[in-house]
């Protein structure tokens, strides 16, 4: 990276670190995801209940992998069920859960983070239920404001999303978003955490790599 690129990336990531704190949430940054992964793995103790969103970052760190050595109760929806029963059963536990552990679809630097889900599970554990929410953020997912937010999920984010997961969608086809009304339509509830929710604690981990969608 060079100098001038790495020092505006800096002010950035201070910015943004400074409006989540205001905005009451704790967040810190680490320098790659190597880091962040230990950050994470220390805060979970043994014994604990631990749910997981669908995450690009977290399969991209690791994560899932590592807590399967770990002494504790893991909750993966999208990994462990066998049928859509099963599915929405592992969803309500992964409500009540010590941690749950996602990323964010983009992070303004006045400290919000912006979501949007097909189904509202993700969006629904970061917001209430778990007693922590741990969600980890590459630095290339950090926009100016939520005006921003919206459009690079709707420009970048959902199309490649929708091309990950094998839907039927018209951004597959056009690689941009129609605001369609297609059955496998993900963009359907948009979320955004302008402050901590207040019975939610939630650590946001800004890592200084290029990570997730």
């Amino acid at each position: 990276m060079e100098q001038w690129e790495e020092w505006f990336r800096q002010k950035q990531v201070e910015r943004t670190i400074d409006a989540l704190k205001r905005n009451k949430f704790e967040a810190l940054y680490v320098s790659n995801s190597k880091e962040a992964l230990e950050e994470v793995m220390k805060r979970i103790p043994d014994g604990a209940t631990v749910g997981i969103g669908g995450s690009v970052t977290l399969a991209q760190m690791g994560l899932q992998e590592a807590l399967k050595n770990r002494k504790i109760q893991l909750i993966s929806p999208i990994a462990q069920a066998r049928s859509p029963e099963e599915m929405h059963g592992l969803i309500q536990k992964s409500f009540s859960v010590d941690f749950f552990l996602t990323s964010t679809n983009a992070l303004t630097e006045d400290g919000k983070l912006f979501n949007v889900d097909a189904t509202g599970n993700r969006v629904s554990a970061m917001t209430v239920g778990p007693k922590k929410v741990i969600v980890v953020c590459g630095v290339n997912k950090i926009v100016k404001d939520v005006v921003d937010a919206e459009k690079r999920i709707r420009q970048w984010t959902a199309p490649q999303n929708a091309k990950r997961l094998n839907k039927k969608t018209p951004c597959i086809e056009t690689g941009e978003c129609r605001d369609c009304v297609s059955p496998d339509r993900i963009c359907n509830i948009y979320v955004i955490l302008a402050k901590k929710p207040a019975r939610t604690e939630i650590l946001v981990i800004l890592v200084g790599e290029t990570l997730g969608i």
